[in-house]
């Protein structure tokens, strides 16, 4: 993927280093191991679920709920200052520059819709911050938050990608970055705060579940439609790039995921999609270019 000879986004806040750096995990008799704590929070971003409830839980289990709860807001009480704009070391100038791409791309699109689009902010951390949305540990992968509209992440989550899913490569990691993008859109237009409503209303989990993979399966198809315009504009995609995609896509499908922590699939607590299901959405925003063939609430999945 080309991306160093472009511009990188200014609306970057950069708390790698803040309050004490990296994760850490208290020790005692029953602690988790951080390879664990990796597994189920990449687990738990993939399906949807929070995963600091699945940690949570698993802490709980193992007799240590307490500690975590007490040690973890006394290391988030460090991390109040940040250094803001663009990062100067390589993954932090790779972030900013996808990210830049993606302000210009969806800055065109909604002009030409006759909107003005709000760029969203780029929480780059290491180990644990604070959000709108409440607590962010690295083991929970990237996520968009509405309240604050801004995107969290972890660049070590890109090595786990490769280590842990086999989904490396420069292109990949973009994908991630324009998926949590993407929601940003649904949340401009106003497609989160609808389902978020119609969540509450379902009247099972199964049906709360459904909405929740619409929802992912439209990011995953505007992070498509970002890669067609940034690709007609700058000429990203270099031979291999969109294979790298379309293999992240498939790798965190929630029939593969289920399929390798427990040995079946279980459709009613899809909250994702499946492999097969993300690949084609983005595929669909990757050849379409066009926002309006993302439309996962018109009809069936």
């Amino acid at each position: 993927m080309r991306w160093e000879d472009y511009r990188s986004s200014d609306n970057v806040e950069d708390r790698r280093g803040q309050g004490g750096g990296g994760f850490q995990m208290p020790g005692g008799r029953g602690g988790l191991g951080i390879g664990t704590i990796i597994i189920v929070g990449l687990i738990g971003w993939a399906l949807g679920i929070n995963p600091a409830v699945l940690i949570g839980g698993l802490e709980a289990i193992n007799g240590m709920g307490g500690q975590q709860q007490q040690t973890l807001p006394q290391r988030q009480q460090g991390q109040q200052s940040a250094s803001q704009g663009a990062p100067k070391d390589q993954l932090g100038r790779f972030a900013a520059a996808v990210l830049a791409q993606t302000e210009d791309v969806w800055t065109e699109i909604f002009r030409a819709d006759g909107k003005a689009y709000q760029d969203p902010k780029l929480v780059l951390f290491s180990g644990a911050t604070r959000s709108a949305c409440g607590g962010a540990q690295a083991a929970m992968g990237p996520f968009y938050c509405p309240l604050d509209q801004k995107v969290y992440l972890d660049l070590s989550f890109f090595q786990e990608m490769k280590s842990r899913f086999n989904a490396p490569g420069d292109f990949a990691a973009a994908y991630v970055i324009a998926h949590e993008v993407g929601h940003h859109v649904e949340n401009l237009v106003g497609i989160l705060p609808k389902v978020q409503q119609a969540q509450a209303r379902a009247g099972s989990r199964a049906e709360a579940n459904a909405l929740s993979v619409r929802v992912e399966l439209m990011a995953d198809c505007l992070a498509g439609v970002w890669a067609y315009h940034a690709n007609a504009r700058y000429r990203i995609l270099e031979e291999g790039d969109v294979e790298e995609a379309l293999n992240a896509a498939s790798a965190i499908g929630d029939d593969k995921l289920q399929k390798r922590s427990q040995g079946y699939a279980v459709p009613d607590s899809f909250t994702h999609g499946t492999s097969r299901q993300r690949v084609s959405w983005f595929t669909r925003g990757l050849k379409s270019g066009s926002m309006q063939q993302c439309n996962t609430f018109n009809g069936p999945i």
